[in-house]
């Protein structure tokens, strides 16, 4: 997420381990790989993002993202009737709701 515009820049489905982080990573745009990073400081992000870059906290922003995705769509939710049986169609809903977010904002 820029914390500047609000505007998710980048986004990876799967596990927070050192795979998931270099996904994240990947999905990044050019121009945002030279930013200050802020994660929450698990240690496989230290493999990904090096050091000046690298700052641990203010993701507030971002975990008030995440709730709103959990809120808004019923397959990221525990024990939920709309479920999706396939990672690819998490991901497409999971990127049109980010399409649909970032275009909503001024």
């Amino acid at each position: 997420m820029d914390r500047a515009t609000r505007r998710i820049v980048g986004c990876f489905v799967g596990q927070r381990d050192a795979l998931g982080a270099f996904g994240l990573w990947q999905s990044l745009p050019t121009p945002s790989l030279d930013a200050v990073c802020h994660t929450d400081g698990l240690r496989c992000y230290q493999g990904v993002v090096f050091g000046s870059l690298h700052r641990i906290g203010g993701t507030q922003h971002l975990e008030r993202f995440n709730a709103t995705l959990r809120l808004r769509l019923a397959h990221l939710v525990r024990k939920s009737l709309s479920f999706c049986r396939k990672q690819a169609n998490l991901e497409t809903v999971l990127w049109l709701f980010i399409h649909r977010y970032n275009a909503s904002l001024p």
